[in-house]
């Protein structure tokens, strides 16, 4: 354990508390959360306000446990390679603080001077913020509060995206366009449990893997529109006697129209995390449901099989998006600036488009209540029938993603299906 204690409180200069800063990171590891770490290191160094740039490890327990790393002597090199590196640099917590977890984390504030406090994370950790800024006000020491959004579920009220789930909408389209080679190449039915306990953001990315007439995935499943089994399992078998294969992209959190996980309401054995809720992502009991609710009804023969992508989707190498990766970078930038100039207690930021062609947005400052504890859902207008999504959500996702890989084909299929349209 790194240990740190903080010299004497010292007086305000030019308006802005003068003291220590402190960032964490929490909740699930993405590909860019490090940019938006690095890129608030940058936007704090050279202020006369900042006498040190503290990272907590392992989150907020880092801070009320004196974990601490001294960031702002870190040489620039060095923060690069960790800006390019996937996962969370600092360690991350599930760590759901409480108010008097809060109030062990404003004391540790009290304890190390520190005036300016981030945290990297989702909603979450946006209350987290919310709590500790309340003590701070009540008991008048100055604390800006800065939450600086990240999650692959693209799940945050008030942004267009956020960051993280462009980088892995883009594995997961990458992983369709590469599983459904494969499907093609020997026939079946194939079914990809892909993470989105309540928004479907993450599999509906797997339409871009349909990069020719009759591409898979045939039939895409999100927890936004009711799942009725009998009615998957017809879905499934009109795919497979038309084309003798079927390629499915399911939500993790499918539910049916009264709002409970299809694995919940198949009496399935599950395990629950921290915070009660059903284990969906460590396992692939959803997966192997399916299947053999499948082989009871589809030809005997046929090849069935499931996998469940599960972490696989958060810090992978090599492949983030680069729209991606430079606008987290920016968002923890504009943290450092937020904190600096606007004098506001507490605040999160959001990412607003201004234009799709050619794509372009800007990085605001929200108010905290806007975002904490709250979930975004994907709208109608990205959602088609019960089992596609729409030619909007494409028209949103394209240029967040990227380009991706160049396939060929040496013959068209003979069918083409009308449920699953190339992605032009």
């Amino acid at each position: 354990m790194t240990q740190f204690h903080a010299g004497k409180h010292t007086e305000q200069l030019s308006g802005c508390p003068l003291g220590n800063a402190a960032v964490g990171q929490s909740g699930g590891p993405t590909a860019v959360i490090n940019q938006s770490l690095v890129g608030l290191v940058k936007g704090l160094r050279g202020h006369d306000e900042i006498q040190g740039i503290f990272g907590m490890r392992f989150g907020v327990r880092g801070l009320v446990n004196d974990d601490l790393l001294r960031l702002d002597r870190i040489d620039d090199g060095r923060l690069s390679n960790i800006a390019a590196t996937p996962s969370a640099a600092l360690g991350s917590t599930r760590d759901k603080p409480d108010h008097n977890y809060c109030r062990r984390i404003f004391d540790a504030c009290k304890r190390h001077n520190i005036r300016y406090f981030f945290y990297i994370g989702g909603n979450d950790s946006s209350d987290t913020l919310r709590i500790v800024s309340e003590m701070a006000i009540s008991r008048n020491y100055e604390l800006r509060c800065v939450h600086i959004p990240k999650t692959i579920d693209n799940d945050l009220p008030q942004s267009d995206h956020t960051p993280g789930y462009p980088s892995a909408a883009r594995f997961v389209a990458q992983a369709f366009i590469g599983d459904d080679l494969d499907n093609r190449a020997l026939p079946g039915i194939k079914i990809n449990i892909v993470m989105g306990r309540h928004a479907g953001w993450l599999t509906a990315a797997s339409v871009l893997a349909r990069r020719y007439p009759g591409a898979g995935p045939h039939l895409i499943y999100l927890p936004e529109i009711p799942f009725d089994l009998n009615q998957f399992t017809q879905d499934v078998q009109a795919v497979y006697e038309e084309h003798g294969r079927c390629l499915v992209a399911v939500s993790e959190g499918i539910a049916n129209d009264h709002k409970v996980p299809i694995l919940k309401a198949a009496h399935h054995h599950l395990e629950k995390d921290a915070h009660g809720n059903i284990q969906l992502s460590g396992t692939g009991a959803l997966g192997d449901f399916l299947v053999e609710t499948l082989r009871q009804v589809i030809d005997k023969d046929a090849r069935i099989r499931a996998d469940t992508f599960g972490y696989l989707q958060r810090s992978f190498c090599g492949v983030a998006s680069e729209i991606d990766a430079a606008e987290a970078r920016s968002c923890g930038f504009r943290a450092a600036q937020i904190a600096l100039s606007s004098g506001k207690s507490v605040s999160s930021i959001a990412i607003k488009r201004i234009s799709t062609h050619p794509y372009e947005c800007e990085i605001v400052p929200i108010a905290i209540e806007d975002v904490a504890a709250q979930t975004r859902v994907m709208g109608p207008e990205f959602l088609q029938g019960t089992n596609d999504v729409s030619l909007t959500f494409i028209d949103y996702l394209k240029p967040l993603v990227g380009k991706l890989p160049v396939t060929g084909r040496l013959y068209d299929d003979d069918h083409h299906n009308t449920t699953a349209a190339a992605v032009q």
